[in-house]
């Protein structure tokens, strides 16, 4: 018999001696936080009675209890299951150490109940999560995670403590496990980036809820930055210069892209299309990666009985941020709500003129003054404006 099966006969068996323990249980003790189903219809049971009124529970403190207390338990919880009889009963009250811990023994059965719930709502939002993948869309994940997040608020608060994410230590944190994508996931992620190479002014459509992390495909991340990258430093954008972008930030050289692919993503004349739809269509995909992950690491967390309820719960919806963050991301894309600020390299606007000459004029080559000609150079023909630039994309 486990120690959780122990402490329900004992809360049980010490309201059976003392009714008056259900004045401190009843508050935040519910019967569905019983894990055998006849420990629940007996609680239930004596909830019940308790609030009709029944002479045993409304009695003073240290008056005899009535046998009645125990047979109209009995009979009350009969209605709920089957095979219950007052021997077993008696079971309980011999199972009670002392009936003036019930609070602390009620604190037991809460605890492996959090634990229970919890896992039973990760498992329920990685399973939306997976049928989402499947079928294209995010309505049953976002809302098996509103559920999760809801359930942790409320069991924080019948457990006495605010529902604050806190981050785990190093050790106890479990390490994310990469999940292959789908193909069509993949698919929108090429479009994406296509649109973007044969349009840049598109990625300013995108730029402030379009995270690289979005990307499913490590190689269409890099592919994303070095486009943020050369935007950033108002340098042209084509296949030629996100190629050299990649190669410079050793995405070619560490095997994570060739050029052969780069140049067939980046290739104006394979497509055209509107970057918002497709950017769109990536935020989902990486909504439902990011709660598939979500769910793995808060079920890991629900196995583990040695955390207690409070830390369990801080780190479970510490788990729950990144989750939070990409649907937050993608109510900015729908339109629902603003972009979120963004703190990374790709500004969410167009730089300054003024930087983008700076940014060429510290890649023009400077001639030293012994290699210097004695004759007057001509001066540079000076740069396009943002404008013309554009009509010449």
């Amino acid at each position: 018999m486990t120690p959780l099966i122990q402490a329900e006969q004992a809360v049980l068996g010490s309201v059976f001696l003392d009714p008056g323990q259900l004045d401190q249980l009843s508050s935040w003790l519910r019967p569905e936080h019983f894990y055998r189903p006849v420990h629940a219809a007996l609680y239930a049971a004596m909830v019940k009675l308790r609030a009709d009124g029944h002479p045993a529970a409304t009695g003073k403190s240290g008056d005899p209890i009535p046998l009645s207390w125990v047979t109209d338990t009995v009979q009350e919880a009969s209605t709920r299951t089957r095979g219950l009889t007052a021997s077993y009963a008696h079971s309980l009250i011999s199972a009670c150490p002392r009936a003036i811990h019930a609070p602390v023994y009620g604190r037991m059965v809460l605890e492996g109940a959090i634990h229970r719930s919890v896992t039973q709502h990760a498992i329920r939002l990685h399973q939306a999560a997976r049928a989402d993948a499947v079928r294209g869309g995010v309505e049953e994940t976002v809302h098996h995670a509103q559920v999760l997040a809801d359930v942790l608020a409320d069991l924080a608060h019948r457990w006495g403590t605010e529902p604050r994410p806190v981050q785990p230590p190093p050790d106890t944190s479990p390490s994310p496990q990469a999940q292959p994508a789908a193909e069509q996931v993949l698919a929108d992620e090429e479009l994406l980036l296509g649109c973007i190479s044969a349009r840049p002014e598109q990625l300013l459509d995108v730029v402030g809820w379009l995270h690289p992390g979005d990307f499913a495909d490590i190689g269409h991340q890099q592919i994303y930055r070095a486009l943020g990258a050369l935007h950033h430093r108002g340098e042209p954008i084509d296949q030629l210069t996100v190629l050299w972008e990649t190669q410079r930030r050793g995405a070619l050289s560490d095997g994570t892209l060739d050029a052969e692919r780069v140049l067939r993503i980046c290739d104006p004349l394979s497509l055209s299309g509107v970057a918002e739809y497709f950017g769109e269509q990536v935020v989902q995909a990486s909504l439902v990666r990011t709660a598939a992950a979500s769910a793995r690491q808060v079920r890991a967390l629900a196995d583990d009985e040695s955390l207690a309820p409070g830390r369990l719960i801080g780190y479970a919806l510490h788990a729950l941020g990144p989750l939070d963050e990409v649907r937050r991301r993608l109510r900015a894309a729908s339109g629902t709500e603003p972009a979120p600020p963004r703190t990374g390299n790709v500004p969410a606007v167009a730089p300054p003129e003024a930087r983008i000459d700076a940014a060429r004029s510290r890649s023009r080559p400077r001639a030293t003054a012994a290699s210097a000609p004695t004759t007057t150079a001509a001066p540079h023909a000076p740069a396009p404006d943002r404008a013309t630039r554009r009509s010449q994309s």
